[in-house]
C-alpha cells in the first residue's frame, strides 16, 4: 500500500457524519483534484494528500469555531505527514495549502498545490452536489428554506445563518469568480449553471 492510501485508510477512520463535510466529501474533492492535476503542472502525491487531510477538523457550522477548521486541520497534518515521513518543504507544501484553501479565510494560495486544493474543494460546493450540500446543512441546522417576503434576496442583503437559500447568494454564485486554475474555472462555470437554473425553477415553482 502507498502512503497516498494509508492516509486515505487513516482519514476515513477520523471523518465524522457530517453529511456536508463527510469522507464522500473528501473523496470528491480528491478526484476533482486528481483530475486537475492533469491539466496543470503540480505535484500530484502532494496535492492528494492535501485533498485527503483538507477538512480532518472541521467544527459545524454552527460552531463558534467554524471558521479555524482549515488552520486546525493544518496542524493536524503536519502531524500526519511527518509520522509517513515527509520532508520539511513537503509538509510546508501541504499544510500551508490545506491553511489557505478555506472560503472563510480569504486567502489565495501560494503554490500551484495550493490552488488546485482551493478549486477542487469550491466545486464540491457547486452543481447538483452543492445544491444537495447546501440543504443538508441548513437542514442540520433547522433554517427554513427561504425568506417567504424577499426568498431571493432581491431587497436584503444575504443572511445564510437565517435562510438556506441566502446561501447561493452570499457565497456559493461568487465562487467561480475566485477560481485560480484555468481546469477549475471551466468546470466551475459549468456547476454554477446548474444553481442559476436551480434558482430559476425555484422561482416559478414558488
Amino acid at each position: 500500500m502507498n502512503v497516498v492510501d494509508s492516509i486515505k485508510n487513516e482519514v476515513k477512520g477520523i471523518m465524522d457524519n457530517d453529511s456536508a463535510h463527510d469522507f464522500e466529501h473528501i473523496m470528491r474533492v480528491y478526484k476533482n483534484a486528481e483530475k486537475m492535476c492533469k491539466k496543470e503542472k503540480a505535484n500530484k502525491k502532494l496535492v492528494l494528500c492535501a485533498a485527503l487531510l483538507h477538512d480532518i477538523v472541521s467544527y459545524p457550522k454552527s460552531d463558534k469555531r467554524s471558521k479555524m477548521s482549515s488552520i486546525e486541520s493544518a496542524k493536524k497534518s503536519k502531524l500526519v505527514l511527518k509520522k509517513y515521513g515527509f520532508s520539511k518543504q513537503e509538509i510546508t507544501i501541504v499544510s500551508d495549502a490545506i491553511r489557505d484553501h478555506s472560503f472563510s479565510q480569504n486567502k489565495t494560495p501560494g503554490t500551484i498545490e495550493g490552488k488546485i486544493l482551493q478549486d477542487a474543494d469550491r466545486l464540491d460546493a457547486l452543481g447538483a452536489i452543492g445544491i444537495a450540500r447546501v440543504f443538508a446543512t441548513g437542514g442540520s441546522l433547522k433554517r427554513p428554506f427561504y425568506n417567504i417576503e424577499d426568498p431571493f434576496c432581491k431587497t436584503r442583503n444575504p443572511d445564510d445563518k437565517t435562510w438556506t437559500v441566502d446561501h447561493f447568494y452570499q457565497k456559493l454564485l461568487k465562487l467561480e469568480s475566485t477560481m485560480n486554475t484555468k481546469s477549475g474555472k471551466t468546470e466551475a462555470i459549468k456547476r454554477t449553471r446548474i444553481l442559476k437554473d436551480f434558482l430559476k425553477q425555484l422561482k416559478q415553482e414558488l
